[in-house]
């Protein structure tokens, strides 16, 4: 099965047609050219969340306002250990500077 890029549309269309037909999820793969693992993941998805669980998230952040306190927390504290770590190499390359002027 090559791959293919699906719309949200397209997901929603194989899960109803999925579902209208008793969950016979290879012959609805084989009808939309999906794999059956994808449309098996899809009515998955779509059967805990609704539309919302077929929506593609890939690349998107959360906005601050979205997070929720731990989130909001882990974001900031990975900040933090990013700054750290900046600051410990420019450290390392003072320190590093400074030997070699006195030699």
């Amino acid at each position: 099965m090559t791959r293919r890029n699906t719309t949200l549309e397209e997901r929603i269309e194989v899960v109803r047609a999925c579902l209208a037909g008793g969950k016979n999820y290879r012959e609805v793969s084989e009808q939309y050219q999906v794999s059956y693992t994808q449309v098996c993941q899809w009515v998955q998805k779509y059967e805990a969340q609704g539309i919302e669980g077929l929506v593609d998230r890939r690349g998107k952040r959360k906005r601050t306002g979205e997070m929720d306190e731990t989130e909001l927390l882990r974001a900031q504290l990975r900040l933090k250990e990013a700054k750290n770590y900046r600051l410990k190499i420019e450290n390392d390359l003072l320190k590093k500077l400074r030997e070699l002027e006195r030699r």
